[in-house]
């Protein structure tokens, strides 16, 4: 691994231009050949503070060094390769199910190491049909769409793609559609189009996962005696039985009335009870609920 530029100029790696620039200036003086007569060394070291230099002055070539490290100089320091490679990074990952690069092999093409790689991505490619690149785009959901899944278009420089949103999707997944990206050079293939979900919120369920979570209001008597009451889910009103003596707080499941992802089995809805206090009435009326409220507690119930 090659020295790294920052180090050879003696800066941080968050250093500004103007003390990239100094430190430059004052290493070019200290090492030039010229003023280090005898010095067979000199030549060499100026040669590397002028390289390191040439990198770190220009924001283009420094925003690739940080981000690919030596390999930027592999690419040229070309954006357009960089992208095909950020590209060919990301393929690489899917097919290795995101392990990483030490371990897809056969998945990133059956490269032996980056050079091996580069060889082919940035030599036979560039001389003959060459893939499209991908896109991006961005599309918002609601919640009750994600969770059940729809049909949605998405506009990608004045096209329209229509795509599915599989049952389940969940913020910050991406879509992969094969073939919608830019089209390919020279008789190539079009790359991909990746869609990144932005789910909506709901007024009353919060998500986590495949489980959704909601808070219901009872009354008093209904915690004190215990009811049957109506809970909203995604499909629909259902029945849950509040139990006798049920505390505010108490959270209870109701299995498989969560989001059903496609494929997978439902997750589950967690009803937590929050007990509402009255706010009617005299204030007599009032202390004489009180105390018929108090005269239910056994020894020992409150603990302060």
């Amino acid at each position: 691994m090659s020295e790294d530029l920052y180090a050879i100029l003696g800066v941080s790696s968050d250093a500004s231009e103007d003390e990239i620039k100094k430190a430059y200036r004052k290493l070019a003086r200290e090492h030039h050949p010229d003023l280090n007569p005898g010095d067979a060394g000199a030549e060499e070291r100026f040669k590397r503070v002028s390289g390191a230099y040439e990198v770190l002055s220009s924001a283009d070539k420094r925003a690739l060094y940080d981000e690919f490290g030596d390999d930027a100089e592999k690419i040229g320091y070309d954006p357009e390769r960089a992208e095909e490679y950020r590209q060919w990074k990301r393929r690489a990952e899917a097919a290795a199910g995101f392990g990483g690069f030490e371990g897809f092999g056969g998945g990133g093409g059956g490269y032996q190491d980056l050079e091996d790689m580069l060889g082919d991505l940035f030599g036979q490619r560039a001389r003959g049909p060459r893939r499209g690149r991908d896109v991006e785009a961005a599309l918002s959901v609601s919640f009750d769409d994600a969770a059940k899944g729809t049909q949605a278009t998405v506009d990608i420089g004045g096209k329209t793609v229509r795509l599915t949103i599989p049952a389940g999707v969940e913020s910050g997944q991406r879509l992969r559609l094969a073939g919608q990206g830019e089209p390919g050079r020279e008789g190539g293939p079009a790359g991909d189009l990746y869609v990144r979900i932005e789910v909506g919120e709901h007024p009353r369920f919060r998500r986590e996962g495949s489980d959704l979570h909601l808070d219901l209001p009872i009354s008093v008597p209904e915690a004190l005696v215990g009811a049957t009451v109506e809970v909203p889910t995604l499909s629909g009103a259902v029945n849950l039985k509040i139990p006798a003596g049920a505390a505010n707080g108490q959270r209870m499941r109701l299995r498989g009335k969560g989001v059903e992802p496609a494929g997978k089995p439902p997750g589950d809805l967690y009803v937590t009870l929050e007990v509402v206090m009255p706010t009617g009435g005299d204030a007599e009326a009032r202390e004489a609920a009180a105390e018929a409220i108090a005269g239910l507690y056994g020894s020992g119930e409150v603990v302060r």
